[in-house]
């Protein structure tokens, strides 16, 4: 247990969606690490960048500090990704970015069957792990949003991996702000209820972290690796 001065001197740094840019990640890494306690990635690490296996490598070899702890939630580009591996769903993966996906780990798209196989076992289990929401004394952490008047318990996978408008529009109070990423803006959406940090890393504009409780925004340039999309 911390005493309530210890608990006060904790910092959280939240990460908006990575979408494959190793070099942001990098450098935003670099200037946040040492000052933070908590590190929350939102989700979205892979699909349109082109270095996706690198980003999960990266993630992964944070675990190697001791003094960091780690909240990785799931994005809805992680949940297409495992989709069309498995064999599940293999619609829209390949429309939305997953080419460069699959670049990175060197699986072709005229590969059947299950190609979970082709991912090192440390991505496989991270894949497998990611968690769809998380709390703490700052705020409520998601990738796209949560259902209004529901609790964090009962939310769906459907909400909290894919929802816009019917989230970003709600007033609803969830007892603290929700940060959440998944839907690009210029700047970060600062509302009483919720914020946003999906700036657009992968389409030439920011790579967006929030520290908490101080409500400081530290950004660095991303990369034009991807047009704009319409959705998803």
């Amino acid at each position: 247990m911390y005493n309530t001065t210890e608990e006060q001197s904790l910092k959280t740094c939240v990460i908006g969606d990575i979408h494959g840019c190793l070099g942001p990640l990098t450098n935003l890494l670099d200037m946040v690490v040492d000052r933070v306690d908590t590190l929350i990635f939102l989700g979205d690490y892979v699909d349109r960048g082109p270095e996706s296996r690198q980003v999960i490598t990266t993630l992964l070899q944070l675990k190697k500090n001791p003094d960091l702890r780690l909240v990785f939630l799931k994005g809805n580009h992680e949940l297409m990704l495992y989709n069309y591996l498995t064999g599940a769903d293999r619609s829209i993966f390949l429309r939305v970015g997953g080419l460069q996906t699959l670049n990175s780990y060197n699986i072709s798209t005229n590969q059947d069957g299950n190609l979970l196989e082709y991912l090192p076992a440390t991505h496989r289990t991270f894949f497998e792990s990611l968690a769809l929401t998380h709390e703490d004394r700052h705020g409520i952490y998601v990738h796209a949003g949560l259902q209004p008047g529901l609790h964090l318990s009962r939310q769906s996978s459907d909400w909290c991996l894919w929802v816009r408008d019917r989230f970003i529009r709600s007033s609803f109070n969830f007892g603290k702000p929700v940060i959440f990423g998944h839907t690009v803006f210029t700047n970060p959406l600062i509302e009483n209820n919720k914020i946003g940090i999906d700036t657009g890393a992968v389409y030439g504009g920011k790579l967006t972290a929030l520290l908490l409780p101080d409500m400081e925004f530290i950004q660095v340039d991303g990369e034009q690796q991807h047009p704009f999309p319409s959705s998803l």
